[in-house]
């Protein structure tokens, strides 16, 4: 009883204190049992506590040896009046005699449990508050993948309500494989601790009572209460997002495709001259064929055969404009691939040139060995490159010096440049890096949605697009892109 860290006092059957432990001489502020007051320790207690205090010591002098008494709480005045909120038991003590001669009574303070107890229910009514009210999805899983906490706005996006979900697997709320593998993801990393969604965030799919499977951002915490390991999962339904997205990427894809037809009208007379001159040709050559039937066909058997022969040339140069033209105004749907970076250029240049040579425009092309292939949307690539041409053909309208030259260079990285230099009239140091925003424009009548579209176009490729001043004078566009090995079929 003296190294008990409460107070303990015995009575007898007048409920006089016979003995008392030194913790409980402290807490009643005295130094030894002849200082304690009249009647203690019953006039210990408030007021109020009293008759009840007194009731229970008498029933356990009268009740039967061996019986438990029910511990109740009181309160203790402790020195200078303060109070202390006590449970109270009671222990009958027997005599040799086997008569129950004395009680011992212990007070134990139980205002720091009690204290304990309110800020667990008030930490319970918060999670409660959160669990109605977060925005986000919230649930929390235990060390097992349990769900104990699943909040309100969690039950509108899956659809099952709290009372159903909590104790059941959280992996009722995925899809294949996800359903099947979580588990085992859950138990490697309580084996191994590499994260590979705590703290990082990722973008899955859930799966609803219906069996609705829909796109979720999900990040996942960690928290440890005593020994046990629990999970707190806040989620996003990213369905409305992805059909936004799905919305203005249509949207872009036909301002992409308006540009290209903007860009086809403008290279309307220029086309025409450019597939004129095939045709014209064909037709001097087969009219010298005819002729040539006319005469000695022996003797004009060469130069008949050539005359074909070109013939055949200059139908296939007219088809490959005809066809690079239809491909470009295609609207088509986007379609990634690797494809060789020298073919592509190629191809861009068929288009992007147009005219030029009449305006004086010396081109030039250098493509690097190592430089190979691409991961793009031909059409969409062949677009941008188009656009950066006829951008560099119209800057270098009045120069002195027309020089427009296509690079194409791998780089340490994986990477490939692709560059468009021109020695035109440059941009104003001013616009700098605002000539990729919309409506920026260094042209008269420009609606400045070109360069805009190629910035959209180039960073749907994981690329990046900038310009800089060219040191012979002029304007450098540079495009970096990944650069891959393998090259596939593109489907031609």
């Amino acid at each position: 009883m003296a190294g008990l860290p409460y107070c303990v006092v015995i009575v007898d059957q007048k409920l006089r204190t016979l003995s008392c432990n030194a913790a409980g001489l402290e807490v009643l502020g005295i130094s030894s049992i002849e200082d304690l007051p009249p009647g203690a320790p019953a006039t210990c207690l408030a007021e109020s506590h009293r008759s009840l205090f007194r009731e229970t010591v008498i029933q356990t002098f009268d009740a039967a040896i061996g019986k438990e008494i029910q511990p109740f709480e009181v309160q203790l005045r402790y020195p200078l009046g303060r109070p202390m909120l006590a449970e109270c038991r009671l222990v009958p003590l027997v005599s040799p005699k086997g008569d129950i001669d004395a009680v011992m009574i212990s007070f134990q303070d139980i205002a720091p449990l009690r204290s304990a107890e309110n800020r667990l229910e008030q930490a319970d009514s918060i999670l409660k508050s959160i669990l109605k009210t977060t925005p986000d999805a919230m649930i929390v899983i235990d060390e097992h993948g349990l769900i104990t906490s699943f909040s309100a706005t969690a039950e509108k996006m899956f659809g099952y309500d709290q009372a159903e979900i909590i104790g059941r697997n959280v992996n009722i709320l995925m899809p294949e494989p996800d359903k099947t593998a979580h588990d085992g993801y859950l138990q490697r990393y309580l084996n191994t601790g590499e994260k590979r969604i705590i703290g990082i965030g990722r973008t899955v799919a859930g799966c609803k009572k219906d069996g609705t499977i829909f796109p979720i951002q999900l990040e996942v915490g960690e928290a440890k209460i005593g020994d046990e390991r629990y999970f707190t999962g806040f989620i996003v339904d990213l369905t409305e997002k992805k059909q936004t997205e799905a919305e203005l990427q249509s949207l872009q894809a036909d301002l992409a495709h308006a540009s290209r037809l903007s860009a086809v009208g403008t290279l309307a007379s220029a086309l025409a001259h450019e597939i004129n001159q095939p045709l014209t040709a064909i037709s001097n050559y087969l009219s010298a064929a005819r002729d040539m039937m006319d005469g000695d066909l022996e003797a004009n058997r060469e130069f008949f055969f050539e005359a074909l022969k070109e013939s055949v040339t200059e139908s296939l140069r007219a088809g490959t404009i005809v066809r690079r033209l239809r491909e470009f105004v295609s609207r088509g749907e986007i379609n990634r691939r690797v494809l060789s970076i020298a073919q592509l250029v190629e191809d861009a240049t068929i288009l992007g040139m147009v005219g030029a040579p009449e305006k004086g425009i010396q081109c030039s092309i250098d493509i690097a060995p190592d430089a190979r292939n691409v991961f793009v949307d031909r059409v969409q690539l062949q677009q941008v490159m188009v656009n950066l041409m006829r951008n560099a053909i119209d800057a270098m309208a009045d120069s002195a010096e027309k020089k427009l030259h296509i690079g194409v260079t791998a780089q340490a990285d994986d990477r490939l440049e692709i560059t468009v230099a021109d020695t035109g009239s440059g941009i104003d140091p001013e616009l700098g890096e605002k000539i990729f925003d919309p409506f920026a424009s260094t042209k008269g009548d420009g609606m400045g949605l070109g360069l805009s579209i190629c910035r959209t176009i180039i960073e749907a490729h994981d690329g990046t697009i900038w310009t800089e001043p060219n040191p012979e004078g002029g304007t450098i566009f540079r495009i970096m892109l990944e650069n891959i090995e393998q090259e596939r079929d593109d489907g031609e």
